[in-house]
């Protein structure tokens, strides 16, 4: 395996003292996982530079090396060393698959806590997954701030300053919206405290919240024809295009969120029956819609041609290396790299403006609140009219005329 990609200077990477004798079998695991040979390539001629970081920090053999001191020879920006940073985490991965990574560490003070808190997440409030990690990391995040996993006592003495403290420690990671969520989590995190007993009643009504306005932000939709611009921008002459293709025109299309479109199930499509079976992340029950056929077609042709012939049963796979399921954080970016091709006048970062643009749409076309709120998945009417704020134009219509004073 590695002879053939370098067959002149093969040994400069078998005799490598730590990764050597790991080297062949890289390759071959690389390649099982989907990946071509130029990447391989790339990852084999950064292996020089991770032996010589990892006995630099003291390591004599891999067999037993923690997975944390693998990750710290790569950059904490990916981006400051692309190649270096993929190459470590392959090598992680690669290790993991084969046993030779120390086991995680026991169990601390702090992560039972927060697996507690994450049970009771679920059986007792009924969140998404998605939300319980947004809630897990904020309690972890303050657990870590007061020492608890040292100081075990740190919880009896809480106090609202810390919490505080705490806040203004994290505040500028976040915008007001953001900052009010995080309030939101460590609110809930302490009611949860005070039922276990850990402290006493009172502290999570204590904590102040920055102010936010019903309404104050603008919408984030497009205009529909810059809707249908930007899915006729997507080059469907490429299996990735024609894969995104059809990802795009199914949040365009039920206004599915991008958890959705990555957990979709070959087995949530009945092609008999024209239904699409769509698991509802947020209300945790599936939706049946309507099949469409230019949907229907969009699906067909992305699976005909270009769906890797893998065991995994999700829809939409991955395209580049390594291969295997879609994450929802790959919708994002493959929304924004047809956004920076179409040219078109896009501001949003992320696919959910789609959403907003099919519920703005749906309104204008004299479709019910309640219609559009049980396509777009939402429990409450209020939250359907988060989507539906509307635009200048839209208050133009209802624009009464300025009576004139006479003699003027």
């Amino acid at each position: 395996m590695l002879i053939d990609l370098y067959p002149r200077l093969h040994r400069r990477f078998s005799s490598l003292p730590l990764l050597g004798a790991y080297v062949d079998d890289f390759v071959a695991w690389l390649g099982a996982d989907g990946y071509h040979r130029i990447p391989i390539r790339c990852r084999i001629r950064e292996l020089p530079r991770v032996d010589r970081a990892l006995r630099r920090r003291g390591v004599q053999r891999i067999r037993g090396l923690s997975a944390a001191l693998l990750v710290s020879v790569a950059p904490k920006d990916s981006q400051d060393d692309i190649n270096l940073s993929a190459t470590v985490r392959s090598l992680a991965r690669f290790f993991d698959a084969r046993g030779l990574l120390a086991p995680p560490p026991p169990r601390t003070r702090c992560t039972s806590l927060v697996d507690a808190y994450r049970a009771h997440l679920v059986e007792v409030r009924g969140f998404a997954h998605s939300t319980i990690s947004h809630h897990a990391s904020t309690a972890a995040d303050l657990l870590r701030f007061l020492r608890y996993d040292a100081q075990a006592r740190s919880l009896k003495r809480l106090r609202s300053r810390q919490i505080e403290s705490f806040l203004t420690r994290v505040a500028p990671r976040f915008c007001r919206e953001g900052l009010q969520h995080v309030v939101a989590h460590v609110r809930s995190f302490l009611r949860f405290l005070v039922g276990k007993g850990v402290i006493g009643a009172g502290l999570e009504s204590a904590i102040d919240t920055p102010r936010t306005y019903r309404g104050e932000r603008l919408p984030r939709s497009l205009p529909w024809n810059t809707v249908q611009s930007f899915l006729a921008a997507i080059d469907r002459s490429t299996s990735m295009g024609r894969r995104d293709y059809a990802m795009f025109l199914l949040i365009t299309t039920y206004g599915l969120r991008t958890s959705e479109v990555a957990a979709l199930r070959l087995d949530d499509i009945d092609w008999r029956a024209g239904r699409l079976c769509v698991p509802r992340m947020k209300i945790a029950a599936p939706i049946a819609l309507p099949l469409t056929r230019e949907v229907g077609a969009a699906i067909v042709a992305y699976l005909r041609r270009d769906r890797p012939k893998l065991s995994e049963r999700e829809v939409f796979l991955r395209v580049r290396a390594p291969a295997g399921r879609l994450k929802p954080t790959a919708v994002t970016e493959a929304f924004q790299a047809w956004t920076r091709r179409s040219g078109l006048a896009i501001p949003f970062q992320g696919p959910h403006c789609l959403r907003h643009s099919l519920a703005v749409h749906l309104l204008r076309q004299g479709t019910s609140l309640k219609a559009i709120g049980d396509l777009l998945g939402h429990r409450t009417s209020e939250a359907t009219c988060v989507y539906l704020r509307l635009h200048v134009d839209d208050l133009r219509e209802a624009a009464l005329e300025v009576p004139m004073e006479r003699g003027s």
